[in-house]
């Protein structure tokens, strides 16, 4: 059995011997798949007192005592883990030497056998044959603490899941979410798609990309930031309700909320608005709540957030006068550079108009601190290139931001269809980029000539799926809920 006082490295090579001697013995330590017809969670779930119940599982395990003539084992699978008890008389002075001498933590078995309850009231199956079905060749991580090196439980992800039943969890619950998300959508009417993850122009979203080479064609191209304007390219098309769950790739910086690599749901609708579209999104995340947790009150670190719809709903320069505790004076084209200066704002574009400055407090000062579900609306049309504008107030998009727990969810807007107006947008974008802005769209020509075979009136969500299994699973660190995040080389 594994010792204790081995190192890593030695306790590797104990379990080589282990592999020859098995070898030796004619068994092999990887062999060929047989039938597992049922699992850890059945064996404890169907017991009954008065019926012997005969099962066949396989897992891992994750614990070994012995006992004389005896041994206790807990064996693991994807349901969850049960007591297996092996006795000599039973199997046999060869099988319980093997077990005892060759067997060891982490090492995947099958078991066949019956249940019953031991004299402390717990479900085991007795063993009455055994395989070694794959050989571990490293000792786990302490079944008590699991991983203490965060960054192992980030590399190892496998080891996290194996000793964490927290994290397994977590990661189930994502995978609800986005099924969750996919009902919901298929529900009124929306087709999934596929769209390019290699674009020849950078665009749909104000980021840095990756940037990579195609041999054949000897042609940059870029991961994509976001698939914006393929998507609309297929409401043109005449898909009216398309969507897609994928993931997006920004060259930018890594935080416990940012990873270079993450995940969105993006779609879009035509013949609809974004006010309509708003009520849309509250109604989905609220339906995923209850499913997922529920309740639409779902504990975040300190917090408790409230998913029950309708949402709180404000908009930018409301935000900033709340938050930052102003006066309408204080925003006024002749206060605002000595409100910004109070504040400590500093990214703010040259020849800015209010509205954009307004943002930028906005930005650097209020998203933080929006708790609750919040949509935000009014923003200027300078920081929204792809929107239309606000048919009320021209100098503003027609779009909306949903903020939680101080992040921002989701992105959404009427989209823009004129041609000509897309086109000068572009055309700024590319002034913007040509004087330093690499986050700024590039001229997309043939997504112009698209409008102009005419696109519906439509709007369009992006939601960050990372984000919002982040809120949904009390979970703080992005890197927690993807199951292998961006790290730096070794």
């Amino acid at each position: 059995m594994q010792n204790e006082h081995l190192t890593s490295t030695e306790e590797y090579q104990v379990r080589l011997e282990k592999v020859k001697k098995l070898r030796e013995l004619g068994i092999d330590p990887w062999p060929e798949a047989v039938e597992v017809p049922n699992s850890c969670k059945e064996v404890a779930d169907q017991f009954k007192d008065d019926a012997q119940q005969n099962y066949i599982i396989a897992g891992r395990i994750m614990t070994i005592r012995l006992h004389g003539k005896a041994a206790f084992a807990t064996i693991q699978d994807e349901s969850g883990s049960v007591q297996v008890y092996l006795k000599k008389d039973d199997v046999g002075q060869e099988l319980f030497d093997q077990f005892k001498e060759l067997y060891d933590m982490g090492d995947i078995v099958w078991v066949s056998g019956y249940s019953f309850k031991t004299k402390t009231g717990q479900i085991t199956l007795h063993v009455e044959k055994l395989q070694l079905l794959s050989k571990c060749l490293h000792p786990l991580p302490d079944k008590f603490h699991g991983l203490h090196d965060i960054e192992k439980k980030y590399r190892q992800r496998y080891l996290d899941l194996m000793t964490d039943q927290d994290t397994r969890e977590r990661f189930i619950k994502r995978s609800l979410i986005v099924r969750e998300m996919r009902n919901y959508l298929d529900r009124h009417g929306f087709l999934e798609v596929e769209t390019p993850m290699l674009h020849p122009i950078a665009g749909g979203a104000a980021a840095r990309p990756f940037v990579t080479h195609h041999n054949a064609y000897d042609s940059e191209f870029y991961l994509r930031i976001a698939p914006e304007l393929y998507l609309k390219r297929l409401v043109v098309g005449g898909f009216e309700q398309v969507y897609e769950i994928n993931r997006n790739f920004r060259n930018e910086g890594v935080s416990t909320r940012h990873n270079p690599e993450f995940t969105m749901l993006e779609f879009y609708w035509a013949h609809h608005e974004y006010h309509f579209v708003m009520s849309f999104v509250e109604r989905m995340l609220e339906d995923i709540a209850q499913v997922v947790a529920g309740s639409t009150e779902i504990p975040f670190g300190d917090l408790t957030l409230n998913f029950k719809a309708p949402f709180k709903k404000m908009t930018i320069k409301e935000a900033v006068l709340h938050y930052c505790k102003l006066s309408e004076d204080d925003l006024s084209a002749q206060a605002i550079d000595a409100t910004l200066k109070k504040l400590h704002v500093t990214k703010v574009r040259k020849n800015a108009s209010v509205a954009e400055k307004i943002y930028a407090i906005f930005e650097e000062v209020v998203e933080s601190q929006i708790i609750q579900p919040t949509f935000i609306t009014e923003f200027p049309i300078e920081v929204s290139p792809l929107s239309k504008r606000d048919p009320k107030n021209p100098e503003y998009a027609a779009r909306f931001e949903l903020f939680c727990a101080g992040m921002e969810i989701a992105n959404g807007f009427n989209e823009l269809n004129e041609p000509f107006d897309q086109a000068d947008r572009f055309k700024q974008q590319l002034q913007a980029y040509e004087e330093g802005d690499k986050e700024a769209h590039q001229y997309d020509a043939d997504y112009v000539t698209a409008l102009e075979h005419a696109m519906p009136p439509t709007v369009g969500v992006g939601l960050g799926i990372d984000r919002c299994v982040m809120m949904l699973t009390n979970t703080t660190s992005i890197k927690e809920v993807i199951l292998f995040p961006t790290l730096k080389k070794k």
